[in-house]
């Protein structure tokens, strides 16, 4: 992170032994990073932004610059410093012998490298083997319960419509790129990108020692096998939407619609024998895949399982298939340099054996008084929003008391989880780093199946502490703050109220409002997907949402990319609630009521500034244009513009005009929350 360093809830730096040195007060809105030759009204983005996006260019080894990757990289460090320690300790114990001896075999790359692809010969000796369709599904089985899941996704999660009970789930999968419309859509980038991929593959079949012509045959069925699935698949729009994906079946009826797949046989295979009920996230996937896989000759699927093998272990690997890798998300990304090893293999450790780690990072940067504080700024935007609820125009009564009900039962999930996975069963060898990951990948897959039969545990986190981001989750009801987000310039306890109600009031009021936005809407109080709204007042928040959404769709990015405002509505109508709430909740604070200045800024100027701050970045192009196919968030100029827009207080605070670019008439602001 640029600028000073935090002061906030992570450990502070020494103190100078000179106690005559005075460091200058703290700029926490700094005009350096602002460019005031644009006007407010004209893009408050670059008005709030632009200098330091100017003075920040995006590393090489980066595909963006921004706020986040501040962050990100201040908690890469912070585990690299963690890392290193736990891998020279010999005597505390296992947590430090597991997290230590990873860090050491992944970047042990001499030991990598002088093994090859030795790692992976015993699973392409399997599949060798592989002599009839039968033989087929048991492997395909194999490699789930060995963490290595192909074709499609399966997981035990609770039952949307039945919250307190755990169910095998199927999801739609099988394709590398990452979207189905990289594989479908004609237009010269992603022909381009069609072309590079398959170039990509016939180099990485190469690495396995495969003959060129050979290479060349499997990279074509290898495309051809995952275009059929990209065709099969759901829209990434249409996921969104939580009915169209919950489809419960019993086996009987699953294996009615694949008879080449018998369900309740691969159920077994799995471990998860008995089960009489599945949630399937799209059923007319899964019997295209069945007839997919009917009309492939075996040595097809063994060429797809195979590339499933290398695709899994390549980053583990030697530096070959590593290079060969990064060759390819140059293309996909533009990012220029691979990412350091230390910070690919501290990032592979946080996502596996995230608690051994996350428990390090608590103790080390986690000061305890920072939950009760972020609990304080929690309750108090709980109670702009209740506000916000009974004022509403467009809804009747009855709805606003089940939305209130629904309110107070949030769930909040502060720094880190209460209790600490302990990874029982997970071998950690300080020689071995492919299978360390095959050991860790392993243990997640026995722990998501041994959910069955158990009670929810909602409890459970989906990030790990040293994650820079927030989260709501509609089926557990509950909002999520990892430590490491909880800083600057989210927050820090040194800043005005305006810069912490701008920045983490804000993304706390987005969690909330995603409760409430057109996708979380649909779970009532305890997380269960049922309708809960009158008639009218759901066909007035459509009216009002929808109303958003052609907002974001007439934002144009790079020459002919426009915000697809359908997939990233969920997001926007988050912002732009999260925003107002934290507003009128900074507005009941001491500098909420004043009108005193603080570097020649009011206190609502210097709250809006600080919403912009959080999101200033730099994108390369090519990133760009794959956020705008795959990515749920508009990007972050439009996040920051397109929600202040709507907002009567922000055009007050800068005297936007009619004739300013962002400037909307009152009466064509939109209002939802």
């Amino acid at each position: 992170m640029t600028g000073n360093a935090s002061t906030t809830w992570f450990a502070s730096y020494p103190p100078a032994k000179d106690k005559r040195v005075v460091a200058p007060p703290r700029k926490f809105i700094d005009p350096q990073n602002m460019d005031l030759s644009v006007k407010p009204g004209t893009n408050f983005y670059q008005y709030a932004n632009g200098n330091w996006i100017r003075s920040n260019p995006i590393p090489a080894s980066k595909t963006s610059w921004g706020s986040f990757n501040e962050l990100r990289e201040k908690s890469l460090d912070a585990m690299k410093t963690l890392l290193e320690e736990a891998s020279k300790t010999t005597t505390r114990g296992r947590l430090y012998q597991m997290v230590g001896d990873y860090y050491v075999s992944g970047m042990d790359s001499l030991t990598l490298e002088k093994r090859g692809f030795d790692p992976i010969k015993p699973d392409l000796a399997r599949i060798d083997k592989v002599n009839n369709k039968a033989a087929f599904f048991d492997e395909l089985a194999y490699q789930r319960t060995q963490g290595n899941g192909m074709l499609f996704g399966f997981g035990v999660t609770p039952d949307r419509k039945n919250v307190n009970k755990y169910l095998p789930q199927f999801a739609q999968g099988g394709t590398t790129l990452p979207d189905r419309d990289y594989y479908l859509k004609s237009d010269a980038r992603s022909q381009s990108i069609r072309t590079a991929y398959s170039d990509h593959l016939l180099k990485m079949f190469a690495l396995i020692g495969e003959e060129p012509t050979q290479a060349s045959q499997d990279a074509d069925v290898i495309m051809r096998i995952e275009t059929a699935l990209a065709r099969a698949q759901m829209p990434r729009v249409d996921m969104r939407d939580p009915y169209k994906t919950y489809n419960k079946l019993s086996i009987a009826a699953f294996n009615r619609l694949t008879p080449e797949l018998n369900w309740a046989d691969q159920l077994t295979k799995y471990g998860a024998k008995g089960q009489d009920t599945v949630l399937v996230q799209s059923p007319a996937f899964f019997h295209s895949l069945d007839s997919l896989i009917t009309a492939t000759p075996l040595e097809d699927l063994q060429t797809y399982l195979r590339w499933n093998i290398i695709k899994g272990a390549a980053p583990y690997l030697s530096d070959a298939f590593v290079a060969q890798n990064f060759a390819f998300t140059k293309v996909l990304t533009g990012q220029k340099e691979q990412t350091p090893r230390w910070q690919r293999v501290s990032s592979l450790i946080d996502g596996t054996l995230s608690d051994l780690l996350g428990q390090l990072y608590v103790q080390t940067y986690f000061k305890p008084e920072a939950k009760q504080r972020m609990l304080t700024l929690v309750d108090n935007l709980e109670s702009s929003f209740k506000e916000h609820i009974k004022n509403l125009d467009w809804m009747s009564e009855e709805t606003k008391k089940k939305a209130l009900t629904k309110l107070v039962a949030f769930k909040r999930k502060i720094g880190y989880p209460d209790k600490w996975k302990t990874y029982e069963g997970v071998v950690i060898a300080r020689n071995d780093f492919y299978g360390n990951v095959k050991s860790a990948s392993k243990w997640q897959y026995n722990h998501i199946l041994s959910r069955l039969g158990r009670p929810v545990d909602r409890t459970e986190w989906g990030m790990t502490p040293p994650t820079v981001n927030a989260s709501y989750s509609p089926i557990n009801n509950d909002i999520s703050f990892p430590a490491a987000i909880l800083q600057f310039p989210f927050f820090d306890f040194d800043a005005d109220d305006a810069v912490n109600y701008g920045g983490i009031g804000a993304v706390i009021g987005h969690e909330m409002t995603h409760g409430f936005d057109d996708s979380g809407r649909q779970y009532d109080a305890d997380g269960t997907l049922r309708d809960w709204w009158t008639k009218d007042d759901a066909s007035n928040f459509k009216e009002r949402a929808n109303k958003v959404r052609d907002q974001f769709f007439g934002f144009k990015v790079l020459d002919s990319i426009k915000v697809n405002g359908q997939l990233t509505l969920g997001e926007n109508l988050a912002d732009l609630g999260g925003l107002a709430i934290a507003y009128d909740a900074f507005k009941k604070t001491a500098q909420g009521k004043s009108k005193t200045k603080i570097d020649g800024f009011t206190p609502d100027q210097r709250f809006f500034l600080s919403w912009a701050q959080i999101w200033r970045s730099n994108q390369l192009p090519e990133s760009t244009a794959q956020r705008i196919l795959t990515d749920p968030h508009a990007p972050d100029m439009y996040r920051v513009n397109g929600p202040l827009s709507n907002i009567d207080a922000w055009y007050q605070a800068f005297s936007i005009q009619p004739g300013d670019p962002l400037y909307k008439p009152k009466e064509q602001r939109i209002k939802v929350w």
